[in-house]
């Protein structure tokens, strides 16, 4: 397998309802078990979609996934559950919890979008990181979803120029040892190893 490279534009992307029905989120790249239905929640292997906190609530019970969330428009978001505060007040920094966690959101500075990666952690293994511009990331054998949410993103993979607009994602399917550069935007990147 040579490395891939896929864009996704904002018009492959899918609208879904939260699992609780509190909101929409837009999938940004997913993956579901063979016959499960793309746009449900059964059979879900993993997940990366952005999605809109506007006001306080619940979370989806998400038991037996990992969840890793960053926010990216705005501030001052807290998740309150039974063992205490996870802190997301700051943008761009990604936090991982157990999806099964009863938890209710909290905003202290209104409304907020976030970027959020899901997945089944019996199936997989997942970061979520925003490289800094000028790093150089060695990206592992897996699926690496690099989302430009705002700015475009330029990057450069294994010596091969790339842009992504904002708002687009760039799907890089990669064996171990593919070097990513960013060298402008601020960007997310979402990596997903199969068990």
């Amino acid at each position: 397998m040579t490395t891939r490279l896929t864009p996704l534009p904002p018009e492959s992307f899918r609208s879904k309802p939260w699992k609780n029905g509190g909101g929409v989120t837009l999938d940004i790249a997913d993956a579901t078990a063979p016959g499960a239905d793309p746009s449900g929640w059964e059979g879900m292997v993993w997940r990366l979609g952005r999605t809109a906190i506007v006001q306080p609530g619940p979370f989806s019970d998400l038991t037996g996934y990992e969840r890793l969330q960053a926010v990216i428009v705005g501030s001052g978001l807290v998740l309150e559950g039974p063992s205490g505060e996870i802190d997301l007040r700051r943008p761009f920094v990604p936090v991982r919890y157990d999806g099964g966690l009863p938890l209710v959101s909290r905003l202290e500075n209104g409304p907020v979008e976030v970027v959020n990666l899901i997945v089944d952690r019996a199936l997989c293994s997942a970061d979520l990181a925003v490289p800094e511009p000028g790093a150089t990331i060695t990206l592992t054998h897996g699926i690496h979803i690099l989302y430009a949410p705002g700015e475009a993103v330029t990057a450069r993979c294994d010596g091969a120029e790339v842009t992504v607009p904002g708002g687009h994602a760039l799907q890089i399917d990669a064996e171990a040892g593919v070097s990513l550069t960013v060298e402008a935007g601020q960007g997310l990147l979402a990596s997903i190893r199969l068990r």
